[in-house]
């Protein structure tokens, strides 16, 4: 299902790229207020670090050895880091960092109408969303063919409580 998923990722057209994350800018714009906790997509993904540009305070994650993620804040500054992944320059603020965040926005290549996500496989995301259970509302941000029938779930796997496509916001009920 992953690779599926990253296929069909890779085929987007940029221009498409660029509407579909202007699109998801625009329905986040009204949740991102405060801290934000948020992710800097790959190429590929969908959403930009752009898309947070009005946010008072926005705290970018920075994966640490044992996989988990720190945060730091994001001062308009990238360097590269773990697995290729871009990440802030500035302090980090620890693991825990997280739970002061208003909204949390995470990666994921599909999701379904339970909350069931599937990332990437290493589980860093499934960390923070346990953490930030029931103290921090979380939304995947996918494209509107990313939003299937049912994920597997695994017992490790956490749910997020909406996701956001082109399309909107939609909050899992």
């Amino acid at each position: 299902m992953r690779a599926a998923l990253l296929a069909a990722r890779l085929a987007v057209p940029g221009p498409e790229r660029r509407r579909r994350d202007t699109a998801i800018a625009a329905a986040l714009a009204p949740l991102a207020r405060g801290v934000v906790a948020a992710f800097v997509p790959l190429r590929q993904e969908p959403g930009d670090v752009e898309t947070f540009t009005g946010v008072p305070r926005l705290l970018l994650p920075v994966v640490r050895t044992d996989n988990d993620l720190d945060w730091a804040v994001f001062d308009g500054t990238l360097a590269p880091g773990r697995f290729g992944l871009s990440e802030p320059t500035g302090t980090r603020l620890g693991v825990e960092a997280v739970l002061g965040a208003d909204l949390l926005v995470v990666p994921a290549l599909a999701v379904d109408a339970r909350g069931g996500r599937l990332g990437r496989g290493g589980g860093s995301y499934d960390r923070v969303l346990a953490r930030v259970a029931g103290v921090v509302p979380a939304l995947a941000v996918v494209d509107e063919a990313e939003v299937v029938a049912e994920v597997p779930m695994e017992p490790h796997d956490r749910p997020v409580q909406g996701y956001v496509t082109p399309a909107g916001v939609h909050w899992i009920s």
